[in-house]
């Protein structure tokens, strides 16, 4: 009798032990996929940077689509320019020296003034169109550029496009 208690008290003994380690693990797991998480700060629709292309993989996809073309995609690149006045839109280069316009889903958000070269993730529409000499104008304007920058844009321009619905903005 006096072994079947011994060995049950041991037997409980290792079943908590075993609990335990599984429950510190957890919340070892999910500490870290807290602080992946924390690393981004989010703006639109939220959405993960699992999955997204890289610069120059969307670069090859811009390459292959017609003026009017669409699709759905996600890809990551460093911001090269964000609009001085309220951050309603940004520019990421993507390879080449080319580089896509981002403006924001329902102008429905914006990005930090001060975010240039940050690393960024956004999802939403790519697309391809040309653009009008004025709204190249105001863009330039947008950017602080000089009367005489501006003055030198005097005609429409094929581009890059993209509507985010949504943003990761790396915070460090």
């Amino acid at each position: 009798m006096k072994n079947i208690l011994k060995f049950s008290f041991i037997f409980l003994l290792i079943l908590s032990a075993c609990q335990k380690d599984a429950k510190e693990q957890k919340t070892s797991n999910t500490i870290q996929e807290t602080e992946k998480i924390a690393k981004y700060a989010s703006f639109g629709a939220k959405i993960s940077k699992d999955q997204a292309l890289s610069a120059k993989e969307m670069f090859a996809k811009f390459e292959t689509m017609n003026v009017g073309d669409t699709i759905d995609v996600k890809f990551a690149s460093r911001i090269k320019e964000v609009c001085s006045k309220k951050g309603c839109w940004m520019k990421l280069p993507l390879a080449n020296e080319q580089e896509t316009m981002v403006r924001f889903k329902d102008y429905g958000f914006f990005m930090p003034l001060d975010a240039a070269n940050k690393e960024v993730i956004v999802a939403g529409k790519a697309f391809v169109k040309i653009t009008p000499i004025e709204e190249l104008q105001h863009y330039a304007e947008d950017a602080g550029k000089s009367a005489t920058e501006i003055a030198k844009i005097t005609a429409p321009k094929k581009e890059f496009a993209f509507e985010a619905n949504g943003v990761l903005l790396a915070s460090k």
